[in-house]
């Protein structure tokens, strides 16, 4: 009887190989388009153009010191146009950095259709989702350069946050709060939240101290004084008028007058200064003229 089993180990190897061959074909062939992508790929970061790109940031960081340094400089020299060259200042910062972008994405990435179709149409998505709030805050950034809710060395009033506005910059607001804190603020948040601005690109600006005294107490006499502390203090800005009111309020468990001084200080860095000079001053002409706080603030 013949040996059966040599003949049949060699079909199954032979159909074994058959049923395989496509299957290493396509892997084959798979292996070859990877390949092909990767060096596609490849071709889209463009390196002599990423150094290039470097050396420019470089540059654009230096112009950017140097015009920061001579606004510092003019600011101090010539007082009353401070806040023009800073805001001449915020639009050229803006500039420049805009340009850097748009620079540093030219040179660094040779972007063909070949290119966005091997990345597809995922990817696009992803980038999108992944750059969204970026790009909001740069098209936040553009509308506060020209709409103009706060101009930079403003002194405005945010999300808690209060101080002067040293930046305005393509992604972010930084804030310089009165303790001497840099606050860094998203600029898209502004699109949704209200702003207040205490000078609206002055210089001077409306600042307000209040005062309580006993009902029984001489109201007008008190508020002459108040005025007149207010405008004898070397921060006042008398162009613009003093105005002291007065109205009764609970304080507690008694009725108190509450006097309010709105005068406007020459320049907004000195705030804090100018409320502590007429506070102060206030205080001496009240001992000097014995007009006394609610009974129980005396207790």
């Amino acid at each position: 009887m013949m040996d059966l089993k040599r003949p049949i180990a060699s079909l199954t190897a032979l159909v074994i190989m058959a049923i395989n061959a496509p299957v290493a074909l396509a892997q084959e062939g798979e292996g070859a388009t990877d390949l092909n992508d990767l060096a596609l790929l490849s071709q889209v970061i463009n390196w002599e153009g990423i150094f290039r790109a470097v050396v420019i940031i470089f540059l654009a960081w230096l112009l950017l010191r140097f015009v920061d340094r001579l606004v510092e400089n003019l600011g101090e020299s010539i007082a009353e146009h401070r806040l023009a060259f800073q805001r001449a200042n915020a639009f050229f910062h803006f500039f420049v950095y805009l340009l850097t972008v748009v620079i540093i994405v030219l040179f660094s990435f040779d972007i063909r259709p070949e290119v966005i179709a091997l990345f597809g149409g995922a990817a696009v998505v992803a980038v999108g989702f992944a750059t969204r709030d970026l790009l909001a805050s740069l098209v936040a950034g553009v509308l506060i350069i020209f709409d103009r809710p706060f101009q930079l060395g403003d002194r405005v009033k945010f999300g808690g946050e209060y101080g002067d506005v040293i930046s305005i910059g393509l992604r972010s607001v930084k804030l310089r709060t009165l303790d001497d804190s840099t606050v860094t603020i998203p600029n898209n948040l502004f699109l949704s939240d209200v702003t207040s601005s205490g000078n609206s690109g002055q210089l001077e600006m409306q600042t307000v101290v209040d005062f309580y005294i006993g009902l029984d107490q001489d109201v007008h006499l008190a508020r002459d004084l108040l005025r007149v502390a207010a405008a004898t203090s070397r921060y006042i800005y008398l162009p613009n008028p003093i105005t002291v009111l007065a109205w009764q309020e609970p304080l507690d468990g008694c009725i108190a007058m509450k006097m309010r001084v709105k005068a406007y200080v020459l320049d907004t860095k000195y705030e804090k200064e100018f409320q502590t000079d007429i506070m102060l001053r206030a205080h001496r002409s009240f001992k000097e003229h014995d007009i006394q706080p609610p009974a129980v603030l005396s207790a």
